[in-house]
């Protein structure tokens, strides 16, 4: 049977040899799908998109952004991580321990009818999934390769407070 609840939640993103750190504070819903089986879904604020200029001026970003739709999938072997819905570009992640799973980037343009696609790879390191009934933490370790290119370290982490 589904389940569902409403949780506060932050998601990290950090590359331990790149300068790359991000941190998400929002809410999720969550989804105990089947044993050991769950659905996260939750808004990321939107990436602004800046012209690059000479002077900081904040009067050159946007008006309004699109969010994005983050849809998790976690299983303790297993998490596919899909992004959605800010019109530019999206993406899908598939993670599973000690295996290469894809990475792949769509890109559309204004009209949002040409669609590009990007495909990387990377290798888990290590996946942890803790807490029951439903998750409270999540922690992904893995490498991002471009063919025999290695594009950094990175570590993933969920908390999910309750």
């Amino acid at each position: 049977m589904l389940t569902y609840q409403r949780k506060p939640v932050s998601l990290s993103l950090i590359s331990t040899d790149l300068p790359i750190w991000s941190i998400v504070e929002t809410g999720a819903t969550l989804y105990h799908k089947d044993q050991d089986q769950f659905h996260i879904l939750l808004h990321e604020p939107a990436i602004i998109d800046r012209e690059p200029s000479g002077i900081d001026d904040p009067t050159t970003l946007p008006s309004s952004s699109k969010p994005r739709l983050l849809w998790l999938e976690v299983s303790p072997s297993r998490i596919i991580m899909t992004m959605q819905g800010n019109g530019k570009y999206c993406y899908r992640h598939v993670w599973e321990r000690g295996v290469y799973g894809l990475c792949r980037y769509w890109l559309q343009n204004e009209a949002l009818t040409l669609h590009h696609q990007l495909r990387l790879r990377n290798f888990t390191r290590d996946l942890k999934v803790e807490g029951r009934p439903l998750p409270d933490y999540l922690r992904l370790e893995y490498e991002l390769w471009s063919e025999q290119l290695q594009l950094g370290h990175y570590v993933m982490e969920l908390e999910i407070h309750h």
